[in-house]
């Protein structure tokens, strides 16, 4: 008689980054003047400096082909994470273990010597990245040809726009085969073909199980692309987890800031956001329109406590998760009614001017007469259908004699 055997279990992916209890800190100096620094040096010098701690005991463990957004106020710590990740810069307290190659787009032009050709920073940016000079070679072409800036590879990058800095830069940190992709707001920079082509590349990664962690503003592209996301506010990491709490822990965050650095828990939110449809002028819901015709939103706001004045405003990002079009009461010159109960708001405007492709819409409540909000990240969806003419969220038409 055999044994049975228990079920074997997919094993969890191996960690590729662990950071335990890190912080990072800063010296800011407070002279206003060269003079004043010279006068100060030495001891007294130490009462001009003041110490700033960009990370507070910070703790994260990322698997292997996971990808993770980090997100917040800017000033928040979430770059100096994304550095301190990819071992960029060292702790001031805590312990970093990471295993894999690892390849960062930073800042414009971070890791680029401007008097070097393109060529140049290519082989350069490869051997720090290390690679020998025939796996550089062997890669040229497809760098070449994916950053489309051929005509200009021999010339120094100090001459570059921002947009060829970031296709050249995208386009060797995807070709030098890394375990570890790390992305800092460069998707904002370039054309939106080039960023399409960026974003196929990271579903692309994403696909063959490589690791991604991206630092964005757009946070329908965050909730897009990220299985995770992390949100920091002063330093500390104070979410992890799925993308669309995440999402709505940092409008909160927003929130507070708009109304004197008030806690959520020290507010009761008076009205919430339930739900989003997407419906034509007869109310029968919409997947996808033609440009030119008029769209609706119905909008279900719950009141959970009244209140007397409050606004209501909408947005609707491209694929990309740049704003198309976005309104509000206080734009239109509209007052609300007071909120006693619950209700339904319809919200009608026409397509005219967005080009075909897919958006994604965002609604937010929030008071008036005193401070509560909320909203609704990609609460609803719908697509433009037409003919394909010009490139970006606005459609033109375009005629060449």
């Amino acid at each position: 008689m055999s044994e049975s055997r228990p079920p074997v279990l997919d094993a969890p992916a191996p960690e590729v980054i662990r950071v335990s209890s890190i912080s990072k800190r800063f010296t800011v100096r407070k002279d206003s003047s060269l003079k004043e620094r010279v006068v100060t040096l030495g001891r007294a010098g130490r009462q001009h400096r003041q110490d700033f701690w960009g990370l507070s005991d910070v703790s994260l463990a990322i698997r292997a082909g996971t990808t993770i957004g980090l997100i917040g106020h800017n000033g928040s710590g979430k770059s100096t994470l994304l550095k301190v990740l990819g071992g960029i810069i060292q702790p001031t307290d805590g312990v970093v273990e990471q295993r894999g190659r690892v390849a960062a787009l930073l800042e414009l032009g971070a890791g680029f010597h401007p008097d070097l050709t393109g060529r140049e920073n290519v082989y350069l940016n490869g051997s720090v990245l290390g690679l020998s000079r025939n796996e550089v070679d062997a890669q040229f072409a497809a760098i070449l040809e994916f950053s489309g800036v051929s005509d200009f590879i021999d010339t120094q990058v100090k001459f570059y726009s921002s947009g060829m800095y970031v296709r050249l830069a995208f386009a060797i940190a995807v070709h030098t085969d890394p375990d570890i992709l790390l992305v800092d707001e460069v998707l904002a920079v370039g054309d939106e073909q080039f960023q399409q082509k960026c974003l196929d590349k990271i579903r692309e990664f994403q696909n063959e199980g490589r690791t991604i962690i991206i630092v964005s503003h757009a946070l329908d592209q965050i909730q897009s692309l990220c299985d995770r996301v992390v949100v920091m506010d002063k330093g500390k990491l104070v979410y992890d987890g799925i993308p669309v709490t995440a999402i709505e822990r940092f409008r909160e965050l927003l929130a507070d800031d708009a109304v004197g650095q008030a806690r959520p828990d020290q507010i009761s939110r008076a009205l919430e956001i339930r739900s989003v449809a997407v419906t034509d002028a007869g109310g029968r819901p919409l997947d996808a329109i033609r440009a030119g015709e008029d769209i609706t939103l119905v909008v279900d706001v719950e009141m959970i406590r009244p209140i007397e004045r409050w606004a209501i405003g909408f947005s609707v990002d491209s694929s990309l998760g740049q704003i198309a079009l976005a309104s509000n009461t206080d734009l239109l010159d509209i007052e609300m009614d007071p909120l006693r109960a619950s209700r339904t708001v319809s919200i009608t405007f026409t397509t005219d001017g967005l080009a075909p492709g897919s958006y994604s819409v965002n609604v937010n409540a929030s008071g008036i007469s005193e401070p509560t909000s909320h909203g609704l990240m990609s609460g609803a969806e719908f697509e433009v259908v037409g003919e394909v003419t010009s490139v970006g969220p606005v459609a033109t038409s375009v005629r060449i004699a």
